[in-house]
């Protein structure tokens, strides 16, 4: 008889509606990868008075974005097709890291269903101790406290997968559509980071360059001559020092005729993609007098991104 294996993806997670909105912020701010002070009584006091201060602000936003995180159901599609590929004999699951389904309750179910072996892929292509080490942090702890005896697998990057590039070329071209390359800049827009946690020896930034490079490599080959190519980093909060350039400085500094932007950081659309860069940042690049502004599509259930997990889950074996 075979032995029971299992795909886990794992991912920050998104409020499912209005009123997980707190529930998200309060367990994304008492997560200690992402506020690092050794106190967790200060880090406590911290996420709750972040928590009460940006709550109401946070839910304006998921009201105009359809009053949710479009992450859970883009997750779910994801899973649906990667569990069509792998076949009856892999159980493909996902849990989240700061709303529902949360680990303990996707354990419950492979204890239930006696699986000896859990690959774990954490749904960020480049590692950082805020994302990748905290969701699988998160998972493995509590299958140490409650979980069965599988043997755990874990992946911590894959920006490197010849397909998951591929379907990110997939989505700058159905953006770009009929018009002249030449035409656009392309900015790589990655979510930000503190500059103290990269200084703190936190791989991120050295991840996303070298992505971007990879990328440039593909264009050439791909014949995709965009005017210039640039990397930024965006939703920076708070007074202290994050990684630069800003995607509001560089916005504010490349050629003003087109841009397209692709969320770097992101394998899957959620509040970033669908406002912050739909939005706010159109509005920015409207009064900068941008003629043409364009926000590319997270790779999300592409049936690429489908081929690269299979890949990675392979290699994993």
């Amino acid at each position: 008889m075979a032995k029971k294996e299992a795909v886990v993806l794992l991912n920050m997670g998104g409020p499912n509606n209005l009123e997980e909105v707190e529930m998200f912020l309060t367990n994304m701010f008492n997560d200690k990868n992402i506020l690092t002070m050794k106190s967790s009584l200060l880090r406590k006091f911290i996420a709750t008075m972040i928590t009460f201060s940006r709550t109401e602000k946070a839910q304006e936003i998921y009201k105009q974005i359809g009053g949710k995180s479009p992450l859970v159901g883009h997750t779910k599609n994801l899973v649906a097709k990667l569990q069509e590929r792998l076949g009856e004999n892999v159980i493909v699951d996902f849990a989240m890291r700061y709303t529902p389904p949360f680990s303990p309750e996707v354990i419950q179910r492979l204890n239930e269903e006696k699986v000896e072996r859990i690959y774990l892929i954490p749904l960020y292509p480049q590692f950082s101790t805020t994302t990748t080490k905290s969701s699988l942090e998160d998972f493995e702890e509590h299958y140490h406290s409650m979980g069965d005896d599988a043997v755990l697998v874990e992946v911590k990057h894959f920006f490197q997968n010849s397909s998951y590039n591929k379907a990110i070329i997939q989505r700058i071209k159905e953006k770009i559509g009929d018009t002249e390359y030449k035409d656009f800049d392309i900015i790589f827009s990655a979510h930000g980071l503190p500059q103290k946690i990269v200084d703190a020896g936190d791989v991120y930034q050295r991840h996303v360059e070298k992505h971007v490079d990879i990328l440039k490599g593909m264009f050439k080959d791909e014949m995709m001559d965009f005017h210039e190519i640039h990397l930024a980093y965006q939703s920076k909060v708070g007074p202290m020092e994050w990684l630069k350039p800003s995607l509001d400085d560089k916005l504010s500094s490349i050629r003003n005729r087109g841009v397209i932007i692709f969320p770097l950081a992101f394998t899957i659309d959620n509040s970033e993609t669908d406002f912050e860069l739909e939005i706010e940042y159109r509005e920015i690049a409207q009064e900068h007098g941008f003629k043409d502004y364009r926000v590319c599509r997270c790779p999300n259930d592409s049936d690429l991104f489908v081929d690269a997990l299979e890949e990675i889950y392979q290699k994993m074996k």
